[in-house]
């Protein structure tokens, strides 16, 4: 009976159905006359007629693709949707990606590649324990939305509206206040399907993403720092807030796992991105994980430490390029990462005063440095200076594009 729907008043189908059955009758009768006929004449109108009659099959299966289309997506003009079926199929023919870090510098990046693939997966750090996140993450038992919200709007191909409803945040109402409504969505899908993982894969559905977001883990973790004088700092939330030197970075439990899908999409990327963002509460908590990081090394994939270009107080005091990288091998092995992105554009002297008030400066991008340890450097000006300094999601995209097909042609 299903099927047959398709032929009920209103549909805007039958009338193409027909035109269409009615070419295909003329085209066969035409081969049938030249099959069956010597004389020259026949032939002559027999190939007029299937002419025509392919004539009404094309039209037939245009009119009725976009009387589906119509139906389907009736918003988009027909010149829209032949760009978006192509831009589609490229987007799926490109490099594979895998991107782990977590905050504002992982959705950065991530809106800027998903204009050249989408074959991305973002590995997204689960150990925030601060605002709207933490009061969820404390009152649910569940784990922080946050970040994972931040980069399924990054990654959304749904209308912009969709984005801004999912980044929008309450500023009044008991209980709602300093909410944000794509932590509640988030969270509200959780209890629906009763599985984090099923919740983010159907927010991923409403936001129509390109690529995929997954959690680095299940576990409910928490972050503790080691200080250079012996102390010690527990809370994702609480240690930037601590002026003193980080000595070791710790993840409790420490027998962690890592989630089934980070694992496979690590071995199957082609290319490998660690950050941008905060060295030690954003990156640092995925690439502890000891099977994330045992992945990491194995792994063939170019891999890429994509620097800060600022430092960061109670994390990157003081810090160069290289001693970021070098505080990613202390707590991982030196086969994590093969390049690293390091900023060459400069910073103007109006924004570095600025920056100054936070104790935050420039990071030295000391390339030599970062050599002689081993590791290829890629030196290009990834910053945007209009307000703030951070990096520029299209520069940087354009930056990992450039290398990654090079890659590609060597494997």
């Amino acid at each position: 009976m299903q099927p047959l729907k398709w032929l009920f008043p209103g549909m805007l189908v039958k009338r193409w159905l027909f035109l269409g059955i009615i070419g295909i009758i003329m085209i066969s009768m035409g081969f049938a006359i030249i099959i069956s006929e010597d004389i020259p004449a026949s032939k002559t109108g027999a190939s007029v007629v299937i002419i025509f009659g392919i004539i009404l099959v094309i039209t037939s299966i245009k009119r009725m693709i976009k009387s589906l289309l119509m139906v389907i997506m009736p918003q988009q003009k027909q010149k829209d949707l032949v760009d978006m079926v192509y831009k589609k199929r490229q987007l799926d023919r490109s490099f594979n990606i895998v991107a782990l870090g977590g905050g504002t510098g992982l959705s950065t990046l991530l809106h800027g590649l998903k204009e050249y693939t989408s074959n991305i997966t973002a590995i997204v750090t689960v150990a925030d324990d601060g605002g709207s996140s933490g009061r969820l993450r404390e009152e649910f038992g569940m784990l922080p939305p946050g970040d994972i919200r931040n980069c399924l709007v990054a990654l959304a191909d749904a209308e912009p509206l969709m984005g801004k409803l999912f980044q929008f945040r309450f500023t009044e109402g008991e209980g709602l206040k300093d909410h944000n409504f794509g932590n509640l969505f988030i969270t509200a899908m959780l209890k629906v399907t009763g599985d984090f993982e099923k919740a983010v894969k159907e927010s991923s559905k409403v936001l129509a993403i390109r690529g995929s977001v997954i959690p680095s883990t299940l576990s409910r973790v928490t972050l503790m720092a080691e200080y250079q004088d012996g102390t010690r700092t527990i809370g994702e939330s609480k240690i930037s807030h601590v002026a003193a030197p980080i000595k070791r970075l710790h993840i409790k439990p420490t027998d962690c796992k890592a989630t089934r899908e980070a694992i496979e999409a690590i071995r199957k990327a082609e290319m490998i991105l660690l950050g941008p963002g905060s060295l030690y509460t954003s990156i640092m908590p995925n690439i502890i994980i000891p099977e994330i990081s045992r992945e990491l090394a194995q792994s063939k994939a170019m891999k890429v430490y994509i620097c800060n270009v600022m430092t960061q107080h109670g994390e990157t005091d003081g810090y160069k390029a290289g001693d970021h990288l070098k505080a990613i091998l202390a707590h991982t092995t030196p086969d994590v990462v093969t390049h690293c992105i390091v900023n060459s554009g400069g910073v103007p002297e109006a924004l570095q005063e600025k920056y100054k008030e936070e104790d935050a400066y420039p990071v030295i991008a000391d390339v030599e440095a970062i050599e002689r340890m081993g590791y290829k450097v890629i030196r290009a000006n990834v910053i945007s200076t209009k307000d703030y300094v951070r990096h520029d999601a299209v520069k940087l995209a354009k930056i990992i594009n450039d290398f990654a097909p090079a890659r590609k042609a060597q494997q």
